[in-house]
């Protein structure tokens, strides 16, 4: 349990730097990520080993998933009326970001489990990490780019929506959960509600497009 204690103290030591600091850098699971890798890579401790000793945290991933559905209960109503807009972003962004991807891994003639891997960065770890496995891909790897497109979302995103001129908490938070999906959701939370349920809408739109594309991948 020595690494579920770790992972938890560094999260938290991250929330704190969060709470004293208005910088987009100081995302939690960032840092909990700065401070596990190199301990990780030092004490040469395998991707396997870690995944058993934290089992307790990521079995409640599926859960807290499922209760991002809350903000997007609350706010049904003004995410009906815009239905037309959140339907068409959240269904043409997570096409451009699964063609750019498998793009790349096809102009980088990357092994197929690795494109397969790329191809499902778009939508949250448990279904990315259920595709790659179903398409005879690599899911640990997967998993990873979920991981690291999700952060590099959360943190530069809102930053770059604010230059560009979108103010929408609509379009901001379909935006996030759309490209940054799990991670991108939880910081369009601190922005408020409806931002919240709009990257809930764009993540679950996203899990539904990348599953139907995969048939063709």
């Amino acid at each position: 349990m020595t690494w579920l204690a770790l992972t938890l103290l560094a999260f938290a030591l991250g929330l704190l730097i969060q709470s004293r600091s208005r910088t987009p850098l100081a995302n939690p699971t960032l840092i909990a990520c700065l401070l596990l890798v190199p301990l990780l890579l030092l004490t040469h401790t395998t991707y396997a080993a870690y995944s058993a000793d934290t089992r307790p945290l990521s079995t409640l991933l599926t859960p807290a998933v499922v209760a991002l559905a809350v903000p997007l209960y609350r706010q049904r109503v003004l995410i009906r009326r815009a239905w037309k807009a959140v339907l068409l972003g959240g269904v043409s962004g997570t096409l451009v970001s699964v063609g750019l991807n498998t793009l790349g891994g096809l102009l980088l003639a990357a092994p197929r489990p690795v494109r397969l891997a790329l191809s499902t960065d778009s939508v949250t770890s448990p279904v990315a990490y259920a595709i790659s496995a179903r398409l005879g891909g690599a899911p640990s790897l997967a998993a990873a780019f979920v991981i690291i497109v999700g952060l590099i979302g959360a943190v530069l995103l809102p930053g770059l929506l604010v230059r560009l001129g979108v103010r929408s908490s609509t379009a901001r938070g379909l935006a996030l959960g759309a490209v940054a999906h799990g991670i991108g959701t939880a910081r369009a939370r601190q922005e408020g509600d409806l931002s919240g349920a709009a990257a809930s809408v764009g993540m679950c739109l996203g899990a539904l497009v990348v599953t139907l594309v995969s048939a063709w991948l």
